[in-house]
């Protein structure tokens, strides 16, 4: 069972969180003559009124509510309004740390998310564990220097091999803290784990 010990944990929403299509990435593959982000930003608008269909993923409240106050963002590439709605519907509290697609120039697979989610934060990347679901977000944390943990609810446990560990539900992340005040995540049943570092 990985154990990975940071100060704080970055988590993506949707396939992370909440249970819902990733607007972005249907529009690429459906319809890949589109301009993808002009036509999610117009479907975006009109999904953050209608939360049809959107859950919260099995184990996601416990598991935020295990982490202390201040020591968890998260990290999306849907818009700001987007991501609050979906969290409150959800049950979930918005975070103090909440980066969206309005916080930056460069997005997913870039690091300039997850590193705006540290910063804010106010840790060192290198402090941050990453929970994903996409291999975009994947290499967006390790090219930003972070650990990362994949869950298996988008992709097949194959295409997340970018991940230090990969589980296929939040049930198996356990967070507790140690005498230091860092966080010990514990990784039960991974489906695999990468050996090597971060660049």
């Amino acid at each position: 069972m990985p154990t990975f010990s940071c100060s704080a944990i970055l988590f993506d929403l949707d396939g992370v969180l909440c249970d819902s299509m990733r607007t972005v990435e249907v529009i690429r593959r459906v319809a890949p003559h589109l301009d993808a982000e002009a036509e999610a930003s117009a479907i975006e608008n009109h999904e953050a009124g209608d939360q049809r269909g959107v859950t919260v993923m099995p184990g996601a409240i416990e598991l935020v509510q295990s982490i202390p106050v201040g020591r968890w963002g998260v990290v999306t590439s849907g818009s700001r309004l987007l991501a609050t709605n979906r969290l409150r519907h959800c049950g979930l509290p918005v975070p103090k740390v909440l980066v969206t697609s309005d916080d930056v120039t460069n997005g997913k697979p870039d690091p300039e998310p997850y590193l705006k989610g540290a910063e804010r934060l106010g840790f060192e990347p290198e402090e941050c564990l990453v929970i994903e679901d996409a291999p975009a977000g994947i290499q967006s944390a390790r090219a930003g220097r972070m650990k990362v943990i994949g869950i298996t609810s988008t992709y097949a446990a194959l295409q997340l091999v970018g991940a230090d560990a990969v589980v296929q539900s939040l049930g198996r992340i356990q967070v507790t803290t140690n005498g230091t005040g860092s966080l010990m995540v514990d990784v039960g049943d991974s489906v695999g784990t990468l050996v090597s570092t971060p660049a």
